[in-house]
């Protein structure tokens, strides 16, 4: 770890970069890793992306389960008012309103290549989806990151700038005291005061970023801003040890956007196989169980007619009996039981009846089997396996492109990284020369060697030296941020 040190901007440039992390985040306290770990708890945005896993999880599901046999259960019930009705030809009649229910339980299942093919695309898009989830998982890092970075740049300027209001005010009382004894002007003492007050909206204006810079943060969290906080992760500037040509090979291996498109690719390889599958034999078997029950309101129509039946046959038996005696026969006994109709005959069709809605009659078990061969059906087909072409197609471009993108981020962010390790060094050492040439200045007013106006000019570059030099700290760590996010995971 490298420590920064200037004398006026030092204790102004919060502590910077490598990764001391708290454990307990509070109210007061706040590190770079709760910050992080708060934000993926809370973050809308990311949580409204993080339910697409379950979405994914449920394709495949659905995609296992159809190698499995589909299940079915039904009920149904009809009411009938008497009447006529005409049935292929022939009219048939009820005296009585009729109800009828009936079950059927059936089992089917329909296999065919695309079967076995759809889990495996649907795989292929949840990995593609748990990639997403991660880059998104990611980008919030990189976000909260870069915002912790700006909140603690913009408490350094805060800081840099109460400094710069005590060196105004140390200004104001030399110009003070110049005139005092006679070797000054009031024009210097004007000077002074303006400076003073340039300084002072400076403050005023830095402490208020510090402010929406914090809510930002909290935004990006996903919480409420507290009355009070303080960042304390610490931060270093190290030159990093890892090259260019080994980040890119890392960046290719684990970025997540990355990985997702060659998951979509897979799926999208998958899913042409799934659509030339329409080309290919489906076998479907079905089978079942059932039963129905048939049940006329008014119970007495059965018993009129089962009444009506045994009295034509004791009728019949009664005919057949007088021609039997005249051409001396023995009589068929017509009044045995068998022509009665007794009161327990009635009672047990009343009862055989009763049977709506659950007395079924079970139906008989079937089995069937169907091997269907599609052959033609209006290019249909043909569509939907051109189109999964051109998705595959779109797909492995998608991931050509992805990949040049990820080869000029890293390239581009390690790059800025290498130039702003340089820039942090040219920028202390122009720091420490403009904090010289104020004191210069100042020694050389004190004795009239030099007019007030030197003092000032001098002031200035020395306050835009140490502006440049908290910008340039900062800039460095956004880098190394904007970097691992482009390689897709911390590399500090």
């Amino acid at each position: 770890m490298r420590t920064l040190v200037f004398a006026l901007a030092l204790a102004a440039a919060a502590p910077v970069a490598g990764a001391q992390t708290g454990t307990v985040p509070t109210s007061a306290k706040l590190t770079l890793d709760d910050a992080i770990t708060l934000a993926r708890r809370n973050n809308p945005s990311y949580l409204a992306q993080s339910t697409a896993r379950r979405t994914a999880d449920a394709a495949i599901r659905s995609a296992r389960g159809a190698m499995l046999p589909s299940a079915d259960a039904s009920f149904s019930s009809r009411y009938q008012q008497a009447g006529q009705q005409v049935f292929s030809g022939q009219s048939f009649s009820n005296s009585s309103p009729t109800l009828q229910s009936g079950y059927n339980v059936g089992l089917n299942y329909r296999v065919n290549k695309s079967t076995f093919l759809t889990p495996k695309a649907a795989r292929a898009t949840r990995d593609a989806v748990e990639a997403d989830i991660t880059g998104a998982a990611e980008q919030l890092r990189a976000n909260v990151t870069t915002q912790y970075l700006t909140v603690l740049q913009a408490q350094a300027r805060s800081a840099l700038q109460d400094t710069l209001v005590k060196t105004a005010q140390g200004q104001l009382d030399l110009a003070k005291a110049k005139v005092a004894v006679g070797s000054g002007t009031s024009l210097d003492i004007r000077r002074a005061e303006v400076a003073l007050g340039q300084s002072q909206v400076a403050l005023l204006s830095a402490r208020n970023n510090v402010d929406i810079e914090k809510s930002r943060l909290y935004q990006q969290m996903g919480l409420e801003q507290p009355d009070s906080v303080q960042l304390i992760t610490d931060f270093s500037i190290t030159t990093p040890n890892f090259s260019l040509a080994a980040l890119l090979d890392d960046a290719r291996r684990q970025n997540p956007a990355i990985i997702a498109l060659r998951a979509r690719d897979r799926s999208a390889d998958l899913n042409v196989s799934v659509a030339r599958a329409a080309y290919t034999p489906t076998l479907s078997l079905s089978t079942g169980v059932g039963g129905n029950s048939y049940q006329y309101t008014n119970s007495d129509y059965l018993v009129g007619i089962a009444q009506a039946q045994v009295i034509g046959a004791q009728v019949g038996c009664l005919q057949q009996d007088s021609i039997r005696t005249r051409v001396g026969l023995p009589g068929g006994n017509c009044t045995s039981a068998r022509y009665q109709f007794t009161q327990a005959q009635a009672d047990a069709i009343r009862s055989q009846n009763s049977q709506f809605p659950f007395s079924f009659n079970r139906s008989p078990v079937a089995l069937s089997a169907t091997l269907s061969l599609p052959l033609f059906d209006n290019f249909g087909r043909e569509e939907r396996v051109q189109r999964a072409q051109e998705d595959k197609e779109d797909a492995g471009y998608n991931v050509r492109s992805r990949d040049l993108a990820l080869t000029a981020e890293v390239t581009q962010w390690y790059r800025t990284l290498q130039t702003s390790i340089r820039t942090v060094a040219l920028q202390e050492q122009t720091a420490s020369k403009a904090k010289e040439e104020l004191s210069f200045a100042e020694e050389r007013y004190k004795v009239g060697a030099s007019t007030f106006l030197d003092v000032v000019t001098s002031r200035g570059s020395y306050e835009q030296a140490l502006i440049d030099r908290v910008n340039a700290v900062y800039d460095y760590h956004k880098a190394f941020a904007a970097l691992e996010s482009a390689v897709g995971h911390p590399l500090r």
